[in-house]
Parts: C-alpha cells; sequence; structure tokens
C-alpha cells in the first residue's frame, strides 16, 4: 500500500513543536489527538453503505496517522462500484448539469448500468473528463465569481477520489485549516478565532487574502505537493485529467496551465493540499523559529485571519508571507490584506494617542468588533456583513418579483424558509440588531410586492405585520456564545495553561 520516500520534507511536522526546549506544556486552544483504537469508528456513518465505505478507508486512515512520511502507491482499487453509488447520492440532485446534458435523475433511470460502465471505464483507462461548463453568481461587492459546472460523471468520480483522498490527508492537515474538511464548518472557525482573540494576547490582526487563488493555482506544484503522500499512478492521471479538461464558455472550449474550476467537487480537497505546504506548514515553521510572541491562525479555504501579539513579528510576518507567495506565482490581495490594531487593549492605546474607534475585519460573512460588554470588559462583538445581507435581501427581492402573483401561502412558506436559512448561519451571540433588522427588510419587500399586484392598495402596515408573524420567524440567537461550543468540542483544552512565547494556533493541531 505504502512506499518510503527516499527523501523528505524538511517542513513536513507530525505535531505542533513546542517553542521552547525543555518539558512540554499544554498549549490553550490545541486539539489534543484523539485516543486510539476502537474510537476511530465512531466517525463512520449511520447508513449502511457510507459505514461500509467508511470502515474500508480505516486502514488508509491509521496507516496515514502512523506514517506520516510515506507514500500511498495503491488506493484506486478503493474506487469501486459501492463507492460511486455513494458517491452519486452524495450529489445535489437539482444541481444544473454540466456540458454533458446529463442531470441526476436521468442518470439515475438506469443507475446501475451506468455506474458499472463507468467503473469499467475507470479501471481500464478509457475514463475521459469533460470540460466544465462556466457560469457566474454575482459577489456581495458587485463582482462575478465565475464557477465550473462539471459534467455528472465527473462529480461522480471526483467525489469518490475525494473521499479516499481525505483518508489520507486528513491525517495530514493542521487544526487551523477549516475549510471543506469533513466534520468542520465556517462556525468551527469562528469559534476558534473568537476564542483565539478573547483568551490569548492578541494586539494586532493580519487579514490576509490570496489574490484570485483558483485561478492561479500551479498545476504543476500542484503535482508535487500530491506526490509527497499519494504515489499511486492511476490517482494521479485522474487529478492531471481534471485540471487540463478545461472550461467551455459560450462553446469554446479553454485551456489553462493554471487553476482549478470553483464549484468542482475535487477542488475545495486540492486547494487545501495546495495551501497546506504551501501556507500551513510554513506557518508552523515560522511560527516556531521567528515569533516572538503570541500568535494565532486560522485559515479557511484562502483566507486566513493571523493575530500577533507583537507588531513587529507582524509586520516581518507580512513580508515573509509576501515573499513566500510569489515563489509559488501568487500574491496577497492589495486591497483586502491589511494589518489592523484590534483586541482587548486596542480601544485603549487608540484613546491614548487621539485616534478613533478600532478598524474592524471581516471573516466569513461576519464584521469583527473590537466592543465592550456591559461590565466594560473586552467582548468581541460579531455581526452580519452589510454587504452580505444587502445582497441576500436583494436575492430575496428578486424572487419575489418572480412570486408575485402566487398564493400568499406559497410566498409565505418560502419566506420562511429563506429566512430561517439566514437565521441558522447569522444567529450568533451580539448580532441580534443585525437580524431584526434583516426581518424586518424582508417584510418591507414583502409589502412592496404584495401591493404591485394591483392598483388598489389593500395591504396596510399592520396586516402586513400580522402575516409576517405568522409566517416569518422572530429572530433569536441559536448560536452559543464561541467559549462555550469551543470548550464541547475541545474537552481537554486548558484555560489556564501556561502559553509558550510563540503563543497558540486557534484550532490546534490534530
Amino acid at each position: 500500500m505504502m512506499h518510503g520516500q527516499q527523501k523528505s520534507d524538511p517542513c513536513v511536522v507530525a505535531m505542533k513543536p513546542a517553542n521552547k526546549s525543555g518539558p512540554l506544556e499544554a498549549e490553550s486552544v490545541e486539539r489534543r489527538r484523539g485516543a486510539g483504537g476502537n474510537m476511530v469508528g465512531l466517525h463512520t456513518d449511520r447508513t449502511q453503505g457510507r459505514a461500509a465505505v467508511s470502515q474500508r478507508l480505516d486502514r488508509v486512515r491509521q496507516a496515514a496517522r502512523q506514517r506520516k512520511k510515506e507514500r500511498f502507491t495503491a488506493l484506486f482499487h478503493y474506487v469501486d462500484t459501492e463507492l460511486l453509488r455513494e458517491s452519486f447520492f452524495w450529489l445535489q440532485r437539482k444541481a444544473a448539469p454540466g456540458v454533458d446534458g446529463v442531470t441526476w435523475r436521468d442518470y439515475k433511470c438506469h443507475l446501475e448500468a451506468n455506474l458499472v460502465d463507468l467503473h469499467e471505464r475507470l479501471h481500464r483507462g478509457a475514463y475521459r473528463a469533460l470540460p466544465s461548463q462556466r457560469q457566474y453568481i454575482a459577489k456581495a461587492d458587485g463582482t462575478q465569481r465565475p464557477l465550473g459546472i462539471a459534467a455528472l460523471e465527473d462529480k461522480i468520480v471526483q467525489r469518490a477520489v475525494v473521499e479516499v483522498l481525505n483518508a489520507v490527508y486528513e491525517a495530514d492537515f493542521v487544526g487551523f485549516s477549516y475549510g471543506f474538511r469533513p466534520g468542520r464548518c465556517q462556525h468551527d472557525a469562528l469559534d476558534a478565532l473568537a476564542v483565539g482573540i478573547t483568551r490569548t494576547k492578541v494586539n494586532y490582526i493580519l487579514d490576509a487574502d490570496v489574490e484570485k487563488f483558483f485561478d492561479r493555482l500551479s498545476h504543476e506544484w500542484l503535482a508535487r505537493f500530491v506526490e509527497h503522500r499519494i504515489g499511486d499512478p492511476r490517482i494521479l492521471r485522474l487529478i492531471r485529467k481534471w485540471l487540463k479538461a478545461g472550461v467551455m464558455e459560450d462553446g469554446m472550449v479553454t485551456q489553462a496551465e493554471t487553476g482549478t474550476p470553483q464549484g468542482a467537487v475535487a477542488s475545495p480537497l486540492l486547494a487545501n493540499v495546495y495551501l497546506h505546504y504551501l501556507f500551513d506548514l510554513w506557518v508552523q515553521q515560522w511560527r516556531k523559529r521567528q515569533a516572538r510572541g503570541n500568535m494565532i491562525v486560522v485559515r479557511y479555504a484562502d483566507d486566513s485571519i493571523i493575530g500577533f501579539e507583537l507588531r513587529t513579528d507582524a509586520e516581518r510576518f507580512w513580508s515573509d508571507l509576501r515573499m513566500r507567495m510569489e515563489q509559488f506565482g501568487l500574491s496577497l490581495h492589495p486591497q483586502k490584506t491589511r494589518l489592523i490594531e484590534f483586541g482587548r487593549f486596542a480601544a485603549q492605546w487608540r484613546a491614548k494617542r487621539g485616534m478613533g474607534k478600532p478598524e474592524t475585519f471581516n471573516f466569513l460573512g461576519f464584521t469583527h468588533i473590537c466592543g465592550r460588554s456591559r461590565g466594560g470588559t473586552f467582548l468581541l462583538q460579531r455581526t452580519t456583513r452589510r454587504d452580505r445581507m444587502r445582497l441576500a435581501l436583494r436575492r430575496i427581492g428578486e424572487q419575489l418579483r418572480r412570486l408575485r402573483h402566487d398564493p400568499l401561502p406559497k410566498q409565505g412558506a418560502w419566506l420562511r424558509q429563506a429566512v430561517t436559512g439566514y437565521f441558522a448561519y447569522h444567529a450568533v451571540p451580539t448580532n441580534f440588531r443585525r437580524l431584526s433588522a434583516f426581518r424586518y427588510h424582508v417584510i418591507v419587500r414583502w409589502l412592496r410586492s404584495l401591493r404591485r399586484r394591483s392598483q388598489k392598495d389593500s395591504f396596510k402596515w399592520p396586516r402586513m405585520l400580522r402575516l409576517a408573524d405568522h409566517w416569518l420567524p422572530r429572530p433569536r440567537i441559536l448560536h452559543p456564545w464561541p467559549i462555550q461550543r469551543f470548550a464541547v468540542i475541545h474537552p481537554q483544552w486548558e484555560p489556564g495553561a501556561q502559553i509558550a512565547p510563540a503563543g497558540i494556533c486557534a484550532g490546534g493541531a490534530q
């Protein structure tokens, strides 16, 4: 299954090293290694098919944890008909078709025969990846984000291969990497960041954003990074096929030497592998060798938040990170990347210098603000980004125009689903006012839409409020405070532990 490397990468570390020699001390916000033995079995899915797939990959997971510098040379046999079937049912039923025009329901009509044929073509090398269909979605800043919609069979194969590769890379990825990983979500990253800022000596925040990362990702460097752990030539050949398949737009197929389509099933994992070697391992080494004060790191895909105790550390890290990116053909976004004074003492220090309130930064849809609790102590406040809320309201308004002449129960049911979904993500502590404002603006847009159904204005505000109370959920906080949820996910976290000079990496090493 595995083959030893002749030369190991000097940046690869099995666990987060201590910042000083001598006896190791527990660092706060660091996840400790999980218990061994039968605990692995608790992570399998409940359905029989997924449980069987997960159990077959347990050997791969155990080998990846035990031998971190060896390569897997025989993984392709795990991509069998059963895994392809599970991958098919993992896909979204109503997703737009790719260039082949095949929908999920079309493929399901002859599912078993299609899967057997796909499996046979994969294992005899006859499978060919099709170009992705280019589509655009609006971003909060008014620009458009290009997406690549893969053909259905490409989605199935990519999902199956990602399932296999996750068994390897989840043992390697560091704790402060949260984007597009099994068992992790945006709120895990937000909790880790909040705990890191409030419970450690963080005085400066570097908001780092890689400019057009998914478009400029180097295929050559990605292949080298993947080959650090994957030695199965059939897996490597599949990844090259997806990268070289190109994108179809307006009937024209273009092939690029860089980048991976956003929206492709395999793109998030490939991006994490790329940034693992480019950023994560490098940050760990920089923290160990260069940092003189506390330091926290949270990364979600190509967006990273790095907190520092000392400004000298922050400025030196920013300069070194810029050079590190240039070595791999990337660059930091000149407008989105910035260093700000932020933390428990930011307001006090700026007041002494006659400056205004501390600057804020955005991360994963929330604006982070230096606030104060009722008792006067530092409180990290998180509110929904204004541009994201405006974008959500604009989309609701567009849908209401399409539903304008539909019955009220149909409109109300759709709005209830939309508002409930919005609250499910944004209902965090300190964000109640923004939730109330969102609901109010939804009611206003609904009222305008109803009044335009005819020239007779039969809808008055009191009636509209009764209608909204019947259909729209009222705002309430659904998420616990970050420290509470973080303590549950990391039960062995020790708030009173001694912290070494280079501090912590929020999220911890696994």
